[in-house]
């Protein structure tokens, strides 16, 4: 069931057409605001549009939707999140470009769990891990200089 008051900022079809070429990410949550403010003030997220039902973000240039559980009620994943507490399980979402240091900072600040704080790996990568609502494990990133 829809809780979204009013109109969307454009119509499903045209938001659809204008999603660029690649990758992009779609999270179904219990509830979208506390996780757009993560993404907000963790990855330094643009928020597009947010409602109760819905919001289009960009984290890096890649575009991320938030799709809130009563939202997906007559989808087939439905079933697969029903009573489902901790989401993607065994999946990081990595954000490349995104200062590890700057956004364990402001996890620890809006007291998000940390995995594994910011640290240089053998990869050539400087990362961290943060569980942000709902129990998705987000990596953001920065290439070590040589």
């Amino acid at each position: 069931m829809k809780m979204r008051i009013g109109e969307p900022f454009m119509s499903p079809e045209a938001y659809g057409r204008s999603l660029p070429r690649g990758v992009g990410i779609n999270l179904l949550v219990p509830e979208v605001e506390p996780m757009a403010a993560f993404l907000r003030g963790v990855l330094s997220a643009n928020v597009l549009y947010a409602d109760p039902d819905f919001a289009a973000l960009v984290v890096e240039g890649s575009p991320v939707m938030l799709h809130a559980d009563h939202a997906y009620l007559d989808h087939a994943l439905h079933g697969v999140i029903a009573g489902v507490e901790a989401r993607g399980a065994g999946v990081e979402i990595r954000i490349y470009g995104c200062d590890p240091d700057r956004a364990e900072a402001a996890a620890r600040a809006m007291g998000e769990v940390i995995l594994s704080g910011a640290m240089d790996k053998p990869h050539g990568l400087r990362e961290c891990h943060i569980v942000g609502p709902s129990g998705y494990v987000f990596v953001p990133s920065v290439t070590i200089a040589p």
